[in-house]
């Protein structure tokens, strides 16, 4: 059975990169991925694996081009909050990091709060508290 999921993501500077995930506060995979070609994450309770590699590393693997995004998403990451003040402080990590904010931190549906913000090559990841007893069931 599985144990863990591995996120892929091809990225321009991977000491940029690295720094980047780092200043957010994921931790280290000391195992895997920490090469001049890579760098490997934990997210959460390490169930969780980020890898990021060059591109030409990336594109070595997938056998496939890269989507510009610039131009279009292809995933979005949502990553749980444990608060609202959570969710507010990795929008300001994302940012004092160097990334950018395309969701400021709001209620949402009024049972989320959550931003979304994108990484140094534009990956987009949706940062959410949920308090689920206020969630509406049908």
């Amino acid at each position: 059975m599985t144990k863990q999921i591995w996120i892929n993501l091809p990225v321009k500077d991977i000491k940029k990169s690295r720094a980047f995930f780092t200043k957010l506060g994921f931790s280290h995979n000391t195992e895997h991925g920490n090469q001049d070609d890579s760098a490997g994450f934990f997210i959460g309770d390490k169930n969780v694996v980020i890898m990021l590699f060059t591109e030409p590393t990336f594109k070595m693997f997938t056998r496939n081009e890269i989507t510009d995004t610039r131009q279009s998403t292809e995933v979005l990451f949502s990553i749980d909050a444990e608060s609202r003040e959570e969710v507010d402080e990795m929008a300001k990590k994302a940012v004092e990091a160097g990334g950018t904010i395309f969701g400021e931190p709001e209620e949402q549906q009024g049972w989320m709060y959550g931003c979304g913000f994108a990484d140094l090559d534009g990956h987009r990841w949706n940062v959410l508290y949920m308090d689920l007893s206020k969630m509406k069931t049908n």
